[in-house]
């Protein structure tokens, strides 16, 4: 590798001391858990809204497509306001967009507007995707770089935590338990089919106005605490590194590549999961909740489970494994008939637990002074997250409400991500 992309870690304080890094570190695995239930509140507003607003599958894809799709138009700029403005700075925006998007839901339920809690959605992924531009790779770099992907799954562990978290809170304060038939709906008069669509749509203005709230709170901590800037200069001293030459690193082109295919398997994974719960296990609407938190529980145990598997098996290996039994996992969902196909749904989360802070890590590993630009793209290969579901959720209507053929889609995700894990991780130098 040329002497000028070898970076060279630059703080404010004794980079040697472990303590300055441990306040950081904490604060920034909060925003792992902020953003983690911002995106698993959404598995509960996908049924919870087709119900409210009346909307089919695809429609009601249009949340991931709103959120993940802000996560394209915002990864160049996000990298430039990085780059600018520093790690503090950035997170501090995201922070602060993330709270706005949440207040909107407030105007958004009393309009009965699906559009306003789409653009509410899509500023909400704005602010997402500032915070996780300048936290992966924060958490990453600070510290000794031979633990790096060890210390990104650790941070993912209480992302993953956010995945048990949120599906409790939306199934208690979102999820009201009733449901309609077309046929009921059709029985009713417009003025209590409206009252009942109001009703549904207000749920949600208490859990989002508690989080915007806490989003400002947990800012205001950030502007006041000291956090040491990181900066990757190269050993003449000038900052290198560009957006469209990060490319230049193969192993980087494929996880991008990857990344793309595993947030759209995760997203449908979760979107899904209510509706294959109610019509695969024959469970009501909101013990199907509760069996989302129990995915969210296998998945934040696939992560630290993770973390500590990753100090004796070398993390590409490991990626293989768990991408080998998503596949035969989505299998058994796809083929199966029973609660028990909820259950194979459930033990993805444990196996996709690792799946993304693996590839990030993987993706910008020897990568030097093109770590920032690199992240943007690992961060812009999110958009799966807004193409992969609304495809699910077409195919899903064309198939006469089938949820379980949708399945077929993460199951070609996971193949992609098998193989990346066994040849397209690999690092080449030119």
């Amino acid at each position: 590798m040329n002497h000028n992309t070898q970076p060279e870690i630059i703080t404010e304080g004794d980079p040697s001391s472990g303590k300055k890094y441990l306040i950081p570190f904490i604060l920034v695995v909060s925003l792992f858990f902020l953003w983690g239930m911002a995106h698993n509140l959404d598995s509960i507003l996908i049924p919870h809204l087709k119900k409210a607003c009346n909307l089919n599958n695809q429609q009601s894809t249009l949340i991931d497509t709103s959120v993940f799709f802000a996560y394209f138009i915002m990864a160049i700029p996000a990298g430039i306001i990085l780059k600018k403005w520093g790690y503090k700075a950035t997170m501090i925006a995201g922070l602060l967009a993330f709270a706005f998007g949440a207040f909107l839901f407030v105007p958004a339920a009393n309009n009965l507007s699906y559009a306003t809690f789409l653009v509410a959605l899509f500023i909400i992924g704005c602010g997402l995707t500032m915070l996780e531009t300048s936290a992966n790779p924060y958490a990453a770099i600070l510290g000794d770089p031979a633990k790096a992907t060890s210390r990104l799954n650790l941070a993912a562990s209480f992302n993953g935590l956010a995945a048990m978290v949120a599906p409790l809170i939306g199934g208690l304060f979102i999820l009201s338990g009733k449901s309609h038939t077309k046929e009921e709906l059709a029985a009713m008069t417009a003025s209590s089919r409206n009252s009942y669509f109001l009703e549904e749509a207000a749920s949600v203005k208490t859990p989002y106005i508690t989080l915007g709230i806490i989003l400002l709170v947990i800012a205001v901590i950030f502007y006041f605490i000291h956090l040491p800037e990181i900066k990757t200069k190269s050993v003449d001293g000038e900052a290198k590194g560009s957006f469209f030459g990060a490319l230049h690193h193969k192993h980087l082109r494929w996880a991008v590549v990857a990344q793309f295919f595993y947030v759209g398997a995760q997203v449908c994974v979760t979107s899904f999961f209510i509706r294959m719960a109610q019509q695969g296990g024959g469970f009501d609407e909101k013990t199907a909740a509760s069996y989302l938190a129990i995915y969210g529980f296998l998945f934040t145990a696939g992560r630290f489970a993770g973390t500590a598997l990753l100090q004796f098996i070398a993390s590409n290996k490991l990626l293989a494994i768990y991408a080998v039994i998503s596949v035969l996992l989505c299998l058994v969902a796809i083929l199966g008939q029973g609660s028990y196909v909820v259950y194979a749904l459930g033990a993805i989360g444990f196996f996709m637990s690792i799946m993304f802070p693996t590839i990030f890590a993987l993706g910008i590993e020897g990568i030097g002074d093109d770590t920032k630009p690199g992240s943007s793209w690992l961060i812009m290969s999110i958009v799966g997250g807004a193409i992969l579901p609304f495809g699910m959720g077409t195919m899903i209507d064309h198939y006469g409400d089938n949820i379980q053929i949708g399945y077929s889609i993460p199951l070609v995700c996971f193949v992609i991500v098998l193989y990346f894990a066994l040849r397209g991780y690999k690092v080449t130098h030119k």
